[in-house]
């Protein structure tokens, strides 16, 4: 554990749940954990016990990429954990491949909607309709502007030719919305709560997380994460964006959850600590920000590329890199579009970002 996580309380202490077994987290709520084919090799899904129309079941939340073993593991929870009982909903974060991926499976296997926001269901679809783009956070093109064709895995990197569709094979072709500050009712019996919807954005374009006050949990998807801090990327298809803003904006906006809920992230252990993990995450960007606008003053105008090593110190592949240069342009964006940073591109064609002078 190191020392940002020892502020945390993790109620659960190293527990995980195995594969095709879940844990309680909650009076009906339960945490089971999906595998991913990357390092970060898992997500937790959740689900809550449910009712509607005269039947029991189970709301699921999140649900994996879809592949055979993360279906396989789905069959051994349902058939577990889950006692056999239908799915009635399943609700989606975002539109992020381990979240979605396996959403289309479940749904026609249990006649279930699919619950998202409006924003993040229709470029999912597109996304996983699309015949080139969306290989990486962004493409191989807008990437190669901001200088990735200096490194050594640019040419792996651009055969990529639809990276989300080989994940999300498959969207649902209907959807209930899903809109911040709207209210979702979930639960059985007298555990039946209402959840307030929470948008969050840079992370995705609209994220949705789940606050059941009276029991004092908090799914918080993506947006909040114990360990590690969520990816932020500038895409392809909006080029000039400010998501990391957007994102920052976003999780101060979640103090308004009391500082002692249950936060049921999207990977790693849930915790108690909101605040102060809000708190981590901001000062993790700020440093960032402060680092940059230090390496531009000392060696001059640089590239998203050229700042990599100064986010990230240490080894990249392919699939890590991607995700690293959209999260530079996003640091350099946030500075740009502050007034600090100009960007100009080079006779190389390859953008780089100067400090401005203090007025």
């Amino acid at each position: 554990m190191n020392l940002l996580e020892s502020q945390l309380d993790y109620p659960f202490g190293d527990a995980l749940p195995e594969r095709g077994s879940a844990i309680e987290v909650a009076p009906g709520i339960l945490w089971m954990r999906m595998g991913l084919p990357f390092q970060l090799d898992h997500i937790n899904v959740w689900a809550i016990r449910d009712e509607a129309d005269g039947r029991a079941g189970w709301t699921l939340v999140d649900t994996g990429v879809d592949n055979p073993a993360t279906r396989a593991d789905w069959d051994r929870v349902l058939a577990g954990p889950l006692g056999g009982e239908p799915v009635l909903r399943v609700v989606v974060t975002h539109m992020h491949p381990d979240h979605i991926g396996s959403a289309h499976w479940l749904c026609e296997r249990f006649g279930a909607r699919l619950w998202i926001s409006a924003t993040d269901f229709h470029i999912a679809r597109i996304a996983s309709g699309a015949t080139s783009g969306f290989n990486a956070p962004v493409s191989n093109a807008f990437m190669v502007e901001h200088g990735l064709a200096a490194d050594p895995n640019a040419a792996e990197i651009g055969k990529r030719s639809n990276y989300y569709r080989t994940l999300v094979p498959q969207v649902p072709s209907e959807y209930r919305r899903l809109i911040g500050g709207a209210m979702v009712e979930i639960g059985r019996g007298a555990a039946r709560h209402a959840w307030r919807c929470i948008a969050g954005y840079g992370h995705a374009p609209e994220h949705i997380s789940l606050h059941d006050a009276e029991a004092s949990v908090l799914i918080s998807g993506d947006m909040v994460l114990p360990r590690i801090s969520t990816n932020v990327s500038v895409i392809d298809i909006e080029p000039e964006a400010d998501p990391l803003r957007l994102y920052l904006d976003s999780i101060e906006q979640m103090r308004g959850v009391p500082a002692d809920t249950l936060v049921l992230p999207s990977h790693g252990r849930p915790f108690r600590g909101l605040h102060t993990r809000i708190d981590q995450l901001q000062s993790h960007h700020e440093d960032r920000f402060t680092e940059v606008m230090d390496a531009i003053r000392e060696k001059g105008p640089q590239s998203a590329y050229e700042l990599v090593p100064v986010i990230f110190r240490r080894p990249l592949d392919a699939h890590q890199m991607s995700f690293a240069m959209g999260e530079s342009i996003a640091h350099l964006h946030a500075l740009w579009h502050a007034g600090k940073l100009a960007r100009r591109p080079g006779d190389d064609k390859v953008m780089r970002f100067a400090a401005v002078a203090a007025v």
